[in-house]
């Protein structure tokens, strides 16, 4: 390898490794945003809800500038084969991120609505699915920065869990509804909570399949296996 072309391929990974670390910073914000309106929702923190929100511009400048950066790698470098699919799995992650800030940001917009609220029933469904929801995040987080496959697939795995916990809360939120009247208007806040906190859990998801095929080259199956959801199938109707 000539010195010339040892430089290119130097500068080339010190151009992935900076995608990489912009990713991760990307992550990170959206992980406390993620945090922070879970702490808003379940201990009427309006202070963390602002947060939460405040902290949605800078994930959006991030997006932008992961996007500029990705078109400029693929403009001067060219690259071909797994270099290739690296650059694009980091435009679409950055996507995911995204999104998963502005579901974060909606979540803590609602809860300073249901803060209105005299709530007669237990969170205690919706803690979990936040914190199941909060532990694939963490994770597919650390796989961007590892590129590690098997914590994708861990994630991938575990999303049926969570659909598990919404489906066992939509049910139980409109069982309060029908009850009482009175419960429509918070209950339907909860419902596009546990909606938001669900979309997030789907996106964790689309970025651990994306890690996995710009590691390996191939696509994990189309249809999820099922986790094991036994911790969490019974979320009582009232506690």
């Amino acid at each position: 390898m000539s010195d010339s072309t040892e430089h290119l391929v130097k500068s080339f990974d010190t151009d992935l490794k900076r995608l990489r670390d912009m990713l991760t910073e990307m992550g990170g914000i959206v992980e406390s945003q993620v945090a922070l309106a879970a702490e808003a929702i379940m201990n009427r923190d309006s202070n963390a809800a602002t947060r939460a929100v405040e902290e949605d511009p800078k994930v959006d400048l991030l997006e932008r500038e992961v996007e500029q950066f990705v078109i400029r790698m693929l403009a001067l470098r060219q690259p071909m084969a797994g270099d290739l699919r690296r650059i694009v799995a980091g435009l679409k992650i950055t996507g995911d991120l995204e999104r998963i800030g502005d579901y974060a940001a909606n979540v803590a917009k609602r809860s300073i609505v249901l803060g209105q609220y005299t709530l007669p029933y237990s969170l205690s469904g919706l803690a979990h699915m936040a914190h199941m929801v909060q532990e694939q995040l963490k994770a597919i987080i650390d796989a961007i920065g590892s590129n590690d496959t098997e914590k994708a697939i861990e994630v991938w795995r575990s999303d049926r869990v969570v659909d598990d916990i919404y489906n066992a809360l939509f049910r139980e939120l409109i069982t309060y509804m029908m009850e009482d009247p009175r419960n429509i208007t918070p209950c339907t806040h909860l419902l596009f909570i546990a909606k938001n906190l669900e979309r997030i859990g789907d996106h964790a998801t689309n970025i651990a399949e994306t890690i996995y095929y710009a590691v390996e080259g191939e696509v994990l199956p189309d249809t999820r296996p099922k986790g094991d959801s036994s911790a969490y199938a019974v979320i009582r109707a009232k506690e």
